[in-house]
């Protein structure tokens, strides 16, 4: 008889998408954000009005067969102005992530591998950013920075790192004991060595992680700038600043989808990236691997 060949075990990334598909809620968040963001990137193709489009015989007209989400104030389609919104506010928030994210595993990684003086200097600077008032440190960028999408990537990113740099640091000081870091070390491997080949295959977990609740988080930081007037400037359209156009009390009640919809789908949007975030940080979590 032959002998029976063992079957493999799966991998740690199989087992973490099986716990991820596990998660309802994070299923949930898959299911909710991806036809949004299929409808914000292909509605250009199918759909007849464009963000600045005037229609004058239809202003403050209600939701209609004509214009799905009604029209705002001076005419112009709602329905466009959301789907051109969350285009601005996908590309802010996942630009402004992937610098955040470049940025703090850089100074975590430098932090906790190139020597203690290295970490003293870079995690004094660390604490330096993190106990500035947030608030008041991105109104004063904003101000600084001015409106329009790239300062406002500037503004997010130069915000949101300091938290990823600390995670990075705790992870790699461990790693940093290792033999085989070790062994690198004294064949005289470099800091960009330790970095790429060793540092980040050890910290794809902690980014992913990050950069799934950072993207929600960007999105309401966004929002909220343009709703004071420091971010995406009219008349291009953004979830935050349609929110600030729908703002006095006379839309708030006679003319109501011109506020909803665009709080709708800024609500939706981050509460499925957070169902996603949160089932991706169960799935990575070490400690799952012992259940």
């Amino acid at each position: 008889m032959l002998a029976r060949t063992p079957s493999r075990s799966p991998g740690p990334t199989a087992r973490s998408l099986h716990r991820f598909l596990l998660n309802r809620a994070a299923v949930l968040g898959m299911g909710m954000i991806v036809p949004m963001v299929l409808l914000i990137l292909s509605y250009p193709i199918w759909w007849s009005f464009r963000p600045n489009d005037i229609d004058l015989l239809a202003m403050n007209a209600g939701p209609t067969a004509k214009h799905w989400f009604g029209t705002d104030g001076v005419g112009r389609d709602i329905f466009a102005r959301v789907m051109d919104g969350g285009r601005i506010s996908l590309l802010v928030a996942i630009t402004s992530t992937v610098i955040s994210a470049i940025i703090g595993f850089l100074v975590g990684a430098v932090s906790a591998l190139a020597g203690r003086w290295a970490d003293a200097v870079t995690m004094r600077f660390v604490d330096l950013v993190m106990t500035l008032p947030p608030v008041i440190f991105l109104l004063v960028l904003a101000s600084i920075a001015g409106t329009g999408i790239w300062p406002t990537v500037l503004v997010i990113s130069l915000l949101s790192w300091p938290l990823l740099a600390r995670m990075v640091r705790s992870r790699l000081l461990e790693l940093r004991e290792r033999d085989f870091v070790m062994a690198a070390r004294g064949m005289g491997a470099g800091l960009p060595h330790l970095l790429f080949r060793h540092g980040l295959p050890n910290s794809v977990d902690i980014l992913v992680v990050f950069a799934t609740l950072q993207i929600a988080n960007a999105i309401l930081l966004e929002a909220g700038l343009s709703f004071l007037g420091l971010g995406i400037a009219p008349p291009a359209a953004s979830w935050g600043n349609m929110l600030n156009a729908a703002r006095s009390t006379a839309v708030l009640e006679q003319y109501p989808w011109q506020w909803l919809f665009p709080g709708g789908a800024l609500v939706l949007a981050v509460l499925a990236i957070n169902f996603i975030g949160d089932g991706l940080r169960d799935a990575f979590d070490p400690r799952a691997e012992l259940n």
